[in-house]
């Protein structure tokens, strides 16, 4: 008998969105169960929309969105209690201190309380967080507040991780803990979509790599097939990037 086939962790259908001008235009994208998939392009190409689409936070003018088989857009909210979503912008409570802020996401999430509170002090300790764990969060850092942030995305143990720019503001130390925890849950089944402006990382941690311009995804795939496809050997990503948005952009 055949092995039924898991459905991809996103699948994106003739996605569009528009402001003044289009920011998303006929966007089709597949990520697949268990991968971390890289999503790049230059600013103002359309991944913080895109992003934003999938995680419910706008809503898109035409297209699908499905996410492990879910309809996020006909049923957001089976969607959403498997997402874990990080902007660029970390929103917390500034009153509660990083363990408060935990246990009072997870609680919206439904999370039993003792289960809530040992998932929190896991993220404290893995992000570096302990000797803070019991200060208010609203004299911290740019930096502390993103790994606050990070850890209210991931305390719900969602499927499907959504990241816009999690490194912003973070030294190179919390970076590297931001990381490890990131690669940890790939590890234990989870998928991760993120998008970095920093190409080294993506080089290093990437599954599969897709880049968008224009709202349109205008390559994908492996750092080998992506090399293979611009015909630059061994160049880092940051050269193929640079020249596949060039080349697309020509041939506008």
């Amino acid at each position: 008998m055949m092995q039924e086939l898991s459905p991809p962790a996103l699948e994106i259908r003739a996605l569009r969105k528009c402001f003044d001008k289009p920011a998303v235009e006929g966007l089709n994208l597949s990520v697949r169960p268990g991968e971390f998939y890289m999503l790049l392009g230059p600013n103002g190409a359309g991944k913080t929309t895109t992003l934003r689409m999938v995680s419910g936070l706008l809503q898109p003018d035409e297209g699908a969105i499905d996410v492990f088989g879910i309809d996020a857009l006909a049923d957001p909210v089976a969607a959403k209690q498997i997402i874990g979503w990080l902007s660029d912008e970390p929103m917390i409570y500034d009153k509660l201190t990083p363990l408060e802020y935990l246990e009072f996401v997870a609680g919206l999430w439904n999370v039993d309380a003792a289960v809530a509170e040992a998932r929190a002090r896991d993220l404290v300790g893995w992000l570096g967080l302990e000797k803070v764990a019991h200060a208010r969060c609203e004299a911290f850092s740019r930096g502390m507040r993103q790994k606050v942030a990070l850890a209210g995305a991931l305390v719900h143990e969602p499927k499907l991780i959504i990241l816009d720019e999690p490194l912003t503001g973070l030294d190179a130390g919390s970076a590297r803990l931001v990381k490890n925890v990131l690669a940890e849950r790939v590890r234990a089944g989870a998928t991760v979509i993120m998008t970095t402006h920093i190409l080294e990382i993506a080089e290093r941690m990437a599954d599969r790599i897709g880049v968008i311009s224009g709202g349109r995804l205008i390559a994908e795939g492996t750092l080998r097939e992506l090399r293979d496809r611009v015909g630059t050997g061994d160049s880092p990503l940051e050269d193929m990037f640079l020249t596949i948005v060039e080349q697309d952009a020509a041939a506008a």
